[in-house]
């Protein structure tokens, strides 16, 4: 997992970024968050969604806080082709201190119908 962490004026900038599965990044996730210094909350600016191999594919990403239940964050979307491969994406949301806030140790992950593995990440 790889952190980029950048202040613009008050805020905390965070990308982090995982994969799951045995082979490849089957799939992967990236999510940008962001924080007030010294706050225990964490706005999901977006998630974006990716996985490489055979087929199209459809995603979600779910969300779930500390001692929480899983609820879907965003629903079911197509993921579309990049470069001619076999390699498919889709993203939720938008750049900038925007989308949905949730308390520090939610866990975000992202979901591709007909695969078990979900690529997660926490919101440190």
């Amino acid at each position: 997992m790889r952190r980029m962490i950048t202040a613009s004026g008050r805020y905390v900038d965070t990308r982090v970024n995982a994969c799951a599965g045995s082979s490849g990044c089957r799939p992967g996730i990236v999510v940008h968050h962001w924080h007030k210094r010294g706050s225990a909350s964490r706005g999901v600016g977006w998630v974006y969604a990716s996985r490489d191999g055979r087929g199209d594919g459809i995603a979600r990403w779910l969300v779930k806080k500390p001692s929480g239940a899983w609820k879907t964050g965003g629903k079911w979307k197509r993921a579309g082709r990049v470069g001619g491969g076999d390699f498919v994406e889709t993203s939720w949301g938008r750049d900038g201190h925007t989308g949905p806030i949730y308390p520090r140790g939610t866990r975000v992950c992202v979901q591709f119908q007909g695969l078990t593995a979900k690529a997660c990440v926490t919101l440190k």
